[in-house]
């Protein structure tokens, strides 16, 4: 008997503007039915997102969420070495995003990477790298560590730059948490609890990988090519129906709702080796990485 009756897999964006083509939702239900766009056609803002987790996710659900959660903590004892106001845990660091957000509309965080002290710390567009980034692919959590040890190519949240870059999402990501305010736990932050809703941290490339996807080649822009990826044993979902092309969010996402459906109650994914209390207060970890 699974302890969830739904998984859903939400690929985000930190794009500016009132509504992101980037985002998509899909859900699966038990069984092995292939999973669904949540609101086929539709361009979801930020907060349309925000809203249907308060209001309209089944309250069964595993919810995956494709961002950082967090960011590097654990390699310089603070996420923000040289600042006083550094925030002590991922809830707090939460919390001073979207306060010094607050006029950013849409759930965006320009203003925080454009903080005179935050920004040392950032890769941002134009050649501005800050001189607390690091070197290469700048400082990287624990769980993305072992993320390139399970074959995957993660980059530092700090970075802003390029197709890889995933700091944007972070930061807008971290504004939704705040305001859902506890309502929905949120893994390992919180402990998984023993009935209802959890949101996890989710890297999609790891159920591309999983459905026999190459490295490198984890994105998928035709149907063909995902029912490939859900109809491989790893996933075991029947296909999804249509044909001809399909946007690499909306396919990311039905796949790792896919994905999430047959992993989601492998105790072994919850108790990864690395994750001690202090990571899970500070950095976090991503769901399935071991």
């Amino acid at each position: 008997m699974s302890r969830f009756a739904h998984f859903v897999a939400i690929d985000w964006s930190g794009a500016i503007g009132p509504r992101q083509k980037g985002i998509a939702v899909a859900i699966a239900a038990i069984g092995d039915a292939a999973p669904q766009l949540v609101r086929p056609g539709h361009i979801w803002s930020r907060g349309d997102v925000l809203a249907w987790l308060r209001e309209d996710m089944p309250p069964d659900a595993i919810v995956g969420l494709d961002l950082g959660l967090s960011f590097p903590f654990v390699d310089a004892g603070a996420f923000f070495p040289a600042w006083e106001a550094s925030p002590a845990d991922a809830r707090s660091l939460w919390s001073l995003v979207d306060r010094l957000c607050d006029d950013d509309a849409h759930l965006a965080a320009s203003r925080f990477v454009d903080h005179p002290i935050a920004a040392r710390h950032f890769r941002r567009p134009g050649g501005r790298t800050g001189d607390l980034f690091g070197i290469g692919r700048g400082r990287l959590r624990i769980t993305e560590h072992a993320q390139r040890d399970q074959g995957l190519n993660p980059y530092s949240n700090f970075n802003l730059v390029g197709a890889a870059q995933v700091g944007k999402s972070s930061l807008t990501g971290m504004r939704v948490l705040n305001r859902l305010a506890g309502t929905i736990p949120v893994w390992p932050f919180d402990p998984l609890p023993a009935a209802g809703p959890v949101i996890v941290e989710i890297y999609t490339s790891l159920a591309a990988l999983a459905a026999g996807r190459r490295k490198g080649r984890t994105k998928m822009m035709s149907v063909d090519a995902l029912n490939t990826a859900l109809t491989h044993p790893a996933i075991a979902s029947a296909p999804t129906l249509g044909a001809g092309a399909i946007d690499d969010h909306s396919a990311d996402a039905l796949l790792t709702a896919a994905w999430l459906r047959r992993n989601a109650d492998r105790a072994a994914l919850w108790r990864p080796a690395a994750l001690t209390p202090r990571i899970a207060a500070t950095e976090g970890w991503t769901f399935g990485v071991v």
